[in-house]
């Protein structure tokens, strides 16, 4: 899957395409500079049909995880990307933001533990594994 945007705000002027694995080593980038925790990027190709990667989180905080979502989305922003969906919310600890190829989850700690999403994609190649 491939994410496109125009470089420029007029229609037809210079299209940049994005590989769905430059943009899923570009979140983990930013969430890294977050001070993010226990960071995966899983390569689901083969293993789920929604979706080629996963991003997988932690943050010790409520704050934390607001800062990481909103650090992402403003970063891709600059970019012309946008997710798809945005899906829970710092408080509920644990949020989805779904850019098509790119799933990214940002969870609380309990919430990790509680889900264990690293356990249930297990089959799925891992590309990158940060403390």
């Amino acid at each position: 899957m491939i994410i496109w945007y125009n470089d420029k705000e007029q229609d037809g002027v210079e299209v940049r395409f994005l590989e769905d694995l430059e943009l899923a080593h570009k979140v983990v980038d930013i969430i890294g500079d977050k001070q993010a925790s226990d960071i995966v990027l899983l390569d689901t190709q083969g293993v789920c049909n929604f979706t080629d990667y996963f991003i997988i989180c932690s943050a010790e905080s409520t704050p934390q995880i607001r800062a990481i979502v909103d650090s992402v989305v403003e970063s891709l922003k600059k970019d012309k990307i946008r997710p798809l969906r945005q899906e829970g919310t710092p408080e509920s600890g644990w949020i989805l933001l779904d850019y098509g190829g790119v799933v990214v989850h940002v969870f609380g700690s309990f919430e990790r533990d509680y889900y264990q999403l690293d356990k249930l994609w297990e089959n799925a190649c891992t590309k990158v594994r940060m403390p």
